[in-house]
């Protein structure tokens, strides 16, 4: 087990927790933790992008001028990619960029991210981020005494609605669930903090 430590929203430390080492203090694998994050990044991909071809672009098949005679060059149609309106030459077309990614690496790559950012003094805990009333200004207090401008992803044990509309108006400042934290969200933000029943949450499911 490690411990670590627990801020209040005044950004003093109230207390301590022990955490798993496995999931909290595991050996970092920037290799494994890339090649996950890339590939959750084009599993997000929906791979819709399309342009048109020469066969498919509307027009027709009449010669826009004579074969000799114009000192030009000579075309078939209008259709070809040198025309304005004409198809895209190697153009894009739709696709499947799903990349696969088993359990075993999908969990090995989550543990050693989190262990790195534990590691970097990146991820922070917080006892809660209750508050009275769903305020930008109670988030951006919480911010300035936990003396973060950084870009942060706050990490909350399901859904809290106050805090996500209170966080809303705040440029770089996301908020997810403990449930639907990824690989790709733990490199994306300088800062992760959690909430201590995020943070148990986080434990839990990747013992």
């Amino acid at each position: 087990m490690i411990k670590l430590d627990v801020l209040g929203q005044n950004g003093k430390v109230t207390e301590q927790i022990e955490v798993s080492k496995e999931v909290f203090g595991a050996e970092v694998n920037t290799y494994l933790i890339h090649a996950v994050a890339t590939a959750q990044a084009n599993n997000a991909r929906q791979g819709t992008q399309s342009t048109l071809t020469v066969s498919e672009v509307r027009g027709h098949a009449k010669k826009p001028y004579r074969q000799k005679g114009t000192g030009g060059a000579r075309h078939g149609n209008t259709k070809a990619p040198q025309y304005r309106g004409g198809g895209m030459a190697f153009g894009i077309a739709p696709r499947d960029y799903t990349t696969k990614i088993n359990k075993k690496q999908k969990r090995a790559a989550f543990v050693s991210a989190l262990s790195g950012k534990v590691a970097d003094k990146e991820l922070l805990v917080i006892k809660n981020v209750d508050m009275k009333e769903a305020k930008t200004k109670n988030v951006a207090k919480i911010m300035e005494n936990l003396k973060i401008t950084n870009k942060v992803l706050f990490v909350t044990n399901g859904i809290d609605e106050a805090f996500v509309k209170a966080s809303a108006n705040i440029p770089n400042v996301f908020v997810t669930t403990a449930e639907q934290l990824s690989v790709i969200d733990v490199v994306t933000y300088k800062y992760v903090i959690a909430t201590v029943a995020g943070v148990k949450s986080i434990e839990e499911a990747n013992k």
